[in-house]
């Protein structure tokens, strides 16, 4: 078998990958999103397989069962569902990481055959405000820019997007475009992010307030009067309407000040910049999106690009970071229930083409239930048969503790996944799906590049794609005829037909000229750009330099923007905003890479960010404890104090579930406030209560097992070489010496037939448990309180897994050591396992003043790159702590951030 040309299953750049005959991974050099770059999470996909904890058959009420079987009791569920109580008592919902073929098939059979719109997806909760501000302004969900104007652009905003963790692949190459002409970069995000490494300018406005800087901008552009009025007036409508309301609120750069708590200054730099520079570049992404005034957010930057016409050339534009890999996809085929298919709505006309084309026997009228909506009527019973592919709401929705809720008293759960999750415990059915490099199809990416996902492994097990499973339902519900696809060519040529079906340039997603594709054009599809119109040569890739769009005047829109604060307002009791957000190497809720030890050497454990001044006065220290309590939920974490978040704020990753942490998952916390025009759910601004909690005892547990999370308890559990390993923190004494060991074995859960050992030393406050299987250690945990000395390293603990009991003992008589993996020994190099106490000395050492020779002496940022903004930021730190290295630092140039 010769090399394999797939893409990533990540972020939405959309990255290609060669995967070779052996499974080495790496990055495609002929992929026009990438060009062999890249990421840590990328570059371990081939670390990520693990069929031993694979879903391999279809379960019924936790019994295995063939497809037959599962699929006929799906189908009379359903059947009987909607004959009972009518096609919106059941619902859909799905995902940014379906493949495009997996995507159209669903919302077919949903929104063309049931009769209800209720398919939603998870790219609800990332990129509904900007589907919903590209409409109001252009007419269609449109990015209109191309990665090139990244590069090409002498000045790129960065609007709450952590690109260089967030999409990393794109910080690498706007880097090295800094590199090679000085290219300006502002980030505009409340924390001080690795993003910010690279800028010249860094607004840490407070959260929220969005529309107070960019319509205080447009305002501000009008009083400089660099707007471009012939543009406007050519090409444009609304501008005085838009003009109007920026100019009543924030006429004034004290009063953008006022409400952004930046300083004047900071505010007429970025003003000045961008007023000054032609090729700017708008990038947004969740920290705009994720927002009950999201939409006013896209659009309140979308106006100052029209005000100055700089859209659709090069170097120029807003353009929206996608988060998932096929949200775009899921975009294009209407997978959100407030669209129908293809880019089409529901008004008469395009209804009428919808179901002449699908020959819909019961076609959708209206618009169904969005993500936070649908989860609400299945908490109330309005739903009552729900199936949710390719995503873990019961972890990933705001209010997770509630749509658990609802999903437990809900009369039918159906879930197809390809690994158990915190959502597939609590299904009815779960039918295994083929995932990443099992499957054939295709995604879309956020510059509007379609690339094709190909299969190189056997899918495991009894696993299927999901089109098909959608296929085999709508068979047993009747309507096989229009679900006879034999493969994910056959759908994606539907697909394509229906894009380009009566069309005529009134719709902006048109690959219609993809619709004769034959199997093996299919098979051999190279990235292309949308649109690809039949009959039609390609056209320029970016779109509406000529000034036309796909509104009903073919002009653009301005919308007048009003600022409002964030949905959950603080007050003495609950007197912080929690912030959620991604870190480097993880990714959504860790079903994959939380399960692969080289991903989690960055960091294994989640945490709590407070600014250090917050964090004195709460009286914590990093490491400490502290409860996070709203009014949706509680967890507890471990604080770190950290300068790059303001003061009244905080931020906790998102990424932790309940397989990882005994409090979560992390979004339980999370309100479910939504803009009133997309439904997206605002997930950075909870008003939260910080206490601390007193640490009475701390443990560590090591096994071959996972272990079972225990409420009650700060556990966090992480995979190691063999095993896992959790770290433990309780706030309730131990139990007394008599009881003791029923509280170890509660914890270990010892195979019935294994040997235990116990080594109790009360007097020292250390108690120290294993168990042996077969004469080798399973698993042990270590107990001691905050007095004693701490446990073991774990990767001393890991290393005897397995052993014998000799070898065992003397692990359970030995004095104990360092604490598990120190913060300076944290893992800043996932791909050469490098850590940042290795890259301080190696700095020291060599009196090094540059990424590039960090990589020569240690390798750390040769391989990725997804590092070195952490290496830039140790290098400025060391800098800072010696001052013999200031001057080399501050003459530092760019290329560092390039090598």
């Amino acid at each position: 078998m010769s090399a394999i040309r797939t893409t990533c299953p990540y972020c939405g750049v959309g990255c290609g990958i060669t995967v070779a005959t052996d499974g080495a991974v790496s990055g495609d050099k002929a992929h026009p999103a990438n060009f062999g770059r890249i990421c840590s999470k990328g570059a371990a996909l081939d670390v990520t397989f693990d069929d031993g904890r694979r879903l391999l058959r279809p379960t019924v009420n936790r019994v295995e069962t063939d497809w037959h079987d599962a699929l006929d009791h799906v189908a009379a569920k359903f059947k009987a569902t909607i004959a009972e109580h009518g096609p919106d008592a059941v619902a859909f919902y799905v995902s940014g990481q379906f493949l495009t073929e997996d995507y159209y098939v669903a919302n077919k059979l949903m929104k063309g055959f049931i009769g209800s719109a209720n398919i939603d997806t998870n790219s609800r909760l990332c990129m509904a405000s900007t589907v919903a501000g590209h409409i109001r302004a252009f007419g269609a969900d449109v990015v209109p820019g191309v990665y090139e104007d990244w590069e090409e652009a002498d000045l790129v905003v960065l609007v709450g997007s952590n690109t260089a963790w967030c999409h990393p692949v794109l910080f690498q190459r706007l880097a090295a475009a800094r590199a090679r002409h000085g290219t300006r970069i502002v980030v505009v995000d409340p924390r001080r992010t690795a993003s910010c490494e690279i800028a010249d300018l860094h607004l840490p406005l407070a959260m929220g307030s969005d529309v107070a800087l960019f319509a205080g901008l447009l305002a501000n552009l009008a009083d400089r009067g660099t707007i471009d009025r012939a543009w406007i007036d050519a090409h444009t409508d609304g501008f005085a309407l838009a003009m109007d309301a920026a100019q009543k609120s924030f006429a004034t750069i004290d009063q953008v000040a006022r409400v952004t708590n930046l300083p004047v200054d900071a505010i007429t730099t970025f003003f000045d910049w961008f007023a000054a520079t032609e090729r700017t570049v708008t990038v947004f992404s969740q920290g705009v999106n994720q927002s009950a005034a999201g939409t006013d957010k896209v659009n309140a930057i979308i106006n100052c690009h029209l005000a100055t016409g700089r859209i659709g050339r090069p170097g120029m534009g807003p353009f929206s970071a996608t988060g998932q890999p096929n949200a775009m996809g899921g975009r294009e085929v209407g997978g959100l229930a407030n669209q129908s298919a293809a880019h089409m709505q529901f008004g008469a006309s395009d209804l009428d083409r919808l179901r002449r084309f699908w020959q819909a026997p019961n076609l959708a009228t209206r618009p169904g239930l969005k993500a936070v909506d649908l989860f609400d009527a299945v908490d109330d019973g309005r739903v009552k048969a729900v199936w949710i592919a390719a995503t873990n709401p019961a972890a990933s929705m705001p209010r997770a503790g509630r749509v658990r809720r609802a999903l437990e008293k809900c009369p039918f759960v159906v879930v197809s996944d390809c690994w158990p999750t915190d959502t597939t415990a609590l299904a009815h059915v779960v039918l295994p799906a083929a995932g990443w490099g099992e499957k054939e199809g295709t995604v879309t990416n956020s510059e509007r590049c379609i690339s094709r996902q190909r299969g190189f492994r056997p899918i495991p097990g009894e696993a299927k794609p999901d089109w098909w499973m959608y296929a085999q339902i709508a068979a047993r519900m009747g309507w096989s005829e229009a679900f006879s696809y034999r493969s994910a060519a056959d759908v994606f040529r539907e697909h394509a037909a229906l894009s380009g079906f009566e069309n005529h340039g009134t719709r902006a997603f048109d690959i219609g000229g993809l619709a004769r594709l034959t199997d093996s054009d299919y098979a051999a599809m190279p990235p292309t750009r949308w649109p690809v119109r039949a009959g039609q040569e390609t056209k320029a890739s970016r779109l509406f330099a000529d000034g036309r769009f796909f509104t009903p005047s073919g002009r653009a829109s301005f919308v007048a923007t009003t600022f409002r604060p964030v949905a959950e307002n603080t007050d003495r009791k609950r007197s912080f905003l929690l912030n959620t957000g991604r870190i480097r190497d993880q990714w959504h809720t860790m079903t994959r890479t939380g399960h692969a030890p080289r991903l989690m050497m960055h960091q294994d454990q989640p945490f709590l960010d407070l600014c250090p001044s917050d964090a004195m006065k709460l009286g914590v220290a990093d490491g400490d404890i502290i409860r996070i309590e709203t009014d949706h939920g509680e967890a507890v974490l471990p604080v770190r104090a950290s300068a790059a978040q303001r003061p009244g704020e905080a931020f906790v990753p998102m990424h932790w579930s309940a397989q990882f942490l005994a409090s979560g998952p992390v979004l339980r916390l999370v309100g479910a406030a939504c803009d009133p025009i997309s439904g997206q759910p605002e997930l950075k601004a909870t008003a939260a209560k910080l206490s601390p909690v007193p640490t009475l005892w701390r443990g560590l547990m090591v096994g071959r097992r996972r272990p079972a999370q225990v409420e009650g308890l700060y556990g966090a559990t992480v995979p190691i070489e063999g095993g896992w390993a959790c770290t433990l923190r309780g706030w309730d004494p131990l139990p007394p010496i008599h009881a003791i060991d029923t509280f170890a074995r509660t914890l270990l859960a010892p195979l019935p037939k294994s040997d235990w050992i116990e080594r109790v030393d009360d007097a020292q406050s250390n108690f120290r448990f294993a168990s042996m299987t077969d004469g080798r250690l399973e698993s042990c945990l270590i107990l001691a309180t905050p007095s004693a000395a701490p446990p073991p390293d774990t990767n001393m603990m890991a290393a005897l897994l397995g052993a014998s009991f000799d070898d065992a003992n003397v692990l359970l008589s030995a004095p104990v050591a360092a604490p598990v993996r120190a913060a300076s020994n944290r893992s800043i190099c996932s791909c050469f396992a490098v850590s940042r106490a290795d890259i301080e000395q190696v700095i020291r050492d060599k009196r090094i003043t540059s990424v590039g020779a960090i990589g020569v002496a240690v390798k750390a940022g040769t391989n990725c790159g997804s590092c070195i903004p952490e290496l830039e930021e140790i290098l400025r730190e060391t800098a800072q702590a010696n001052p013999r290295f200031t001057e080399h630092a501050a003459t530092r140039t760019p290329e560092a951030a390039a090598t």
